[in-house]
């Protein structure tokens, strides 16, 4: 039987996939960086995990395109914390976005297919 607790998978993620999951993730609503983290994870079933030396880059880059945009606040820790959220055009990359990855998954599933032989 499959136990989680002894399990640790990490998967790789395919260049890329990360700002679509924090484009996703914001969809939902404003979220600080360890928010972002944690509902990737947990919305994964703890097989996705994000680290901080690959979220906090991928978070600059994507403001920096202006997709997100962020603003001081205090978080429910009582902690200062930067929140960030989609933009309107980081609602239409995202949309962007999610069409390549149904492309990636439906190559990949007709990879996975088996061939039929030619004799």
């Amino acid at each position: 039987m499959f136990d989680r607790r002894h399990y640790h998978h990490r998967a790789e993620l395919l260049q890329g996939t990360l700002n679509l999951l924090i484009l996703q993730t914001l969809q939902w609503g404003e979220q600080h960086g360890y928010g972002i983290s944690q509902a990737i994870r947990t919305g994964s079933n703890d097989v996705l995990q994000v680290d901080t030396g690959s979220l906090y880059p991928a978070l600059h880059n994507l403001e920096k395109r202006g997709w997100i945009q962020a603003d001081w606040k205090i978080s429910e820790n009582n902690q200062r914390a930067k929140y960030y959220r989609l933009t309107p055009s980081g609602r239409k990359q995202l949309a962007r976005e999610q069409s390549r990855w149904t492309r990636v998954v439906e190559a990949v599933e007709a990879l996975m297919k088996p061939r039929r032989s030619a004799t």
